[in-house]
C-alpha cells in the first residue's frame, strides 16, 4: 500500500517524533509498503544536508520559526493544497494518509484526504495543553487562537467541534480520523477520558532492531569500573525540565558522572549551573546510533519531564538496551512497569513553587540512591515485556493492521 505521512516539521528535523517517524518509514518501506512523507521545508545549515529519503520527500513551501532555524511551518490553505495536489500526481495512488502532527501539519493532511476521499489515521504525538503551558503563561488564551485557527483551517471535515481548551483542539483533530493511535497506554486513556476518540490503539514508538543489536553487540560485557554513569537526552527546553534536573544533580552530592545529549535555547542556561563540575559534560547533538551506544555505556538514563510526554522514549530506548531509569513521570514509570528508579511526587499545590522544590529534592535523594545502587551493584533490571516489545518490526507490524482495518471499513 501506498501512505503518505504529514508531519509538522522535517524528518531531517531534531525531535522525538521525527525519529519515531523515520523509523515508521525504513521499516514499513522494508515490508514492501510505499511511503511519502509530507512536511515543511527545512532552512539554515542543516538544510544544505542531503536528505535521508530525498525521493520519498514532498517537503512545502515553509518559513522558520526558530532562531536557530531548525524548525519551519508551512501555512495551510489553498496555495499549499495546490501545491501538495502537482506534486502528488507524481506519486503512486494513495491508500491511507497518516496524520503525525499536531498543528499546520495535521491540518494540511486531513485537508488533503478530505479533497482526495483517502482515510485517515492520525497519531497524537503531543499533549498540547502541557507543552503549551510549559513554554507561556498565556496557555488560555493561545489555545483558544489555536481552537479558532482549527476550526477555519478543518471547516467542514468531520463534525464540528467547539471548545477552547487543549482537548478541544484534539477532539477537533481527531473528527476526520477512522483510527487514532497514541504511543502510550496512559496518553490513550487520557483521549478516551476526555473523548477524542474512542477507542484508541495504543502502538509504542519503537527502536531499530538492527541498529539496537549492533549496540548491544558492541557493548562491553561487564560494567567497566568507575564512577556511576548518568546520561541525560533531549530537547534543551522547559517542558523537558532540564534545569531543575541538574540543580537536583548538584544538590545530590552524589560522586557520578553526567553526560547532557542534546542541544536547544536552555543550554547556556544549563551550562552555568553545573559551571566548574569536572564529571559532567554536554556532548551536544549526536546521531542515533551514537545516542544508543552513549545509553548503552551508561548505568542509569535520567527521565526528567513531568506530565508532558505522551510516551516518553528515552526510559523505553534504555530498557530496550539493558539500562534502567530514574523516572519523575509516574505515568512513565507505570508503562515501563519496573527497572527503575521512580522519583516520588510532590504534594504541594501544582504549578506553586513548593511543588517545584519538592520535586527538585525528591530528585536529588532518587539520584542519590540510584548512584549508590550502582556502586554497589544491586541496580534494578528492565522488564523482558518492554524490552522486546519496543523493538520496531514488532510496532510496525502493528500499526499495518490498523491500516488494513481502516482500509476494511472504508471500502
Amino acid at each position: 500500500m501506498h501512505i503518505v505521512f504529514f508531519g509538522d516539521q522535517h524528518l531531517d528535523s531534531l525531535g522525538g517524533a521525527q525519529v519515531s517517524m523515520r523509523l515508521q518509514r525504513e521499516f514499513l518501506e522494508r515490508a514492501g509498503h510505499t511511503v511519502t512523507v509530507v512536511a515543511p521545508r527545512m532552512h539554515g545549515p542543516r538544510a544544505a544536508a542531503p536528505s535521508t529519503r530525498p525521493a520519498g520527500n514532498v517537503d512545502l513551501p515553509s518559513m522558520p520559526i526558530t532562531t536557530d532555524r531548525e524548525y519551519s511551518m508551512s501555512w495551510p490553505g489553498r496555495a499549499t493544497d495546490r501545491f501538495l495536489d502537482r506534486a502528488m500526481t507524481h506519486r503512486p495512488p494513495v491508500d491511507i494518509v497518516h496524520v503525525q502532527a499536531d498543528f499546520w501539519g495535521a491540518y494540511i493532511g486531513h485537508r488533503y484526504a478530505a479533497r482526495h476521499g483517502i482515510p485517515v489515521v492520525h497519531t497524537m504525538h503531543n499533549r498540547v495543553d502541557v507543552g503549551i503551558a510549559a513554554v507561556t503563561p498565556l496557555h488560555r488564551p493561545v489555545l483558544a487562537v489555536l481552537n479558532l485557527w482549527r476550526r477555519a483551517a478543518l471547516r467542514g471535515i468531520g463534525a464540528p467541534v467547539s471548545g477552547t481548551d487543549g482537548w478541544a483542539f484534539l477532539r477537533g483533530l481527531a473528527a476526520g480520523a477512522s483510527a487514532v493511535t497514541a504511543p502510550s497506554t496512559h496518553f490513550a486513556r487520557r483521549l478516551e477520558e476526555h473523548d477524542v476518540f474512542t477507542p484508541v490503539d495504543v502502538i509504542w514508538n519503537g527502536i531499530d532492531d538492527e541498529v539496537r543489536d549492533a549496540t548491544l553487540a558492541a557493548a562491553p560485557a561487564e560494567r567497566e569500573p568507575g564512577r556511576p554513569r548518568f546520561v541525560w537526552l533531549g530537547r534543551m527546553s522547559p517542558e523537558k525540565r532540564l534545569l531543575p534536573f541538574l540543580e537536583a544533580f548538584v544538590a545530590s552530592g552524589a560522586d557520578a558522572e553526567l553526560e547532557i545529549i542534546g542541544g536547544g535555547a536552555q543550554r547556556a542556561a544549563a551550562e552555568k549551573i553545573v559551571a566548574g563540575r569536572p564529571h559532567v559534560r554536554f556532548s551536544g547533538r549526536l546521531t542515533y546510533p551514537q545516542t544508543l551506544a552513549r545509553i548503552a555505556a551508561a548505568d542509569a538514563l535520567v527521565q526528567t519531564s513531568i506530565g508532558f510526554e505522551t510516551q516518553g522514549m528515552t526510559p523505553f530506548e534504555a530498557a530496550t538496551l539493558g539500562t534502567p531509569s530514574v523516572v519523575c513521570d509516574p505515568d512513565i514509570a507505570a508503562e515501563l512497569g519496573g527497572g527503575l528508579w521512580a522519583v516520588a511526587e510532590s504534594s504541594a499545590a501544582p504549578g506553586s513553587r513548593e511543588q517545584e522544590a519538592q520535586r527538585i529534592a525528591a530528585l536529588a535523594r532518587t539520584l542519590r540512591d540510584a548512584a549508590a545502587d550502582i556502586a554497589a551493584g544491586v541496580a534494578p533490571t528492565p522488564v523482558p515485556a518492554v524490552v522486546e516489545g519496543f523493538r520496531q518490526s514488532s510496532r510496525t507490524a502493528a500499526m499495518v493492521e490498523v491500516y488494513d482495518r481502516v482500509l476494511a471499513t472504508a471500502r
